[in-house]
């Protein structure tokens, strides 16, 4: 019987949590769905909303990032871009989810510096892609 190799440590990180970040967005979305719809502002349900909606496509960029791994193990960049698209998630989607749940309007503030860090993310997967 043959051996498969493993996956490269990054593609593996990054897969994983992309899986879990997406994981997460589908959850976090159905909670604001269902749980919030009666209980939250109009105006900050949509806000809950974008933060699903950029929560959702960064797990999926997450996983495009843990396949990019499987080809390019070594990239410094391309782990930059994992790793600033995490914390893009977290910062963005984490401040929305946080300023519609409470109404505290000084974490709408946060929000630029995650929207910021996914830039970055895809500025260094591009990168990461030339420079391979």
């Amino acid at each position: 019987m043959e051996k498969i190799e493993s996956l490269p440590r990054s593609a593996r990180l990054f897969l994983a949590s992309g899986c879990i970040a997406a994981l997460l967005a589908v959850a976090i979305g159905a909670f604001g769905a269902h749980a919030l719809k009666a209980r939250v502002a109009p105006e900050l349900l949509a806000v809950y909303k974008t933060g699903v909606e950029y929560h959702f496509y960064h797990a999926l960029g997450l996983i495009l990032v843990g396949l990019a791994a499987m080809q390019l193990p070594n990239s410094a960049w391309l782990r930059r871009a994992g790793w600033a698209m995490l914390a893009g998630i977290v910062l963005f989607s984490g401040s929305l989810y946080l300023l519609a749940l409470t109404g505290l309007a000084w974490l709408g503030a946060i929000t630029p510096l995650g929207g910021a860090a996914f830039i970055a993310a895809w500025t260094l997967f591009a990168i990461a892609v030339i420079r391979a």
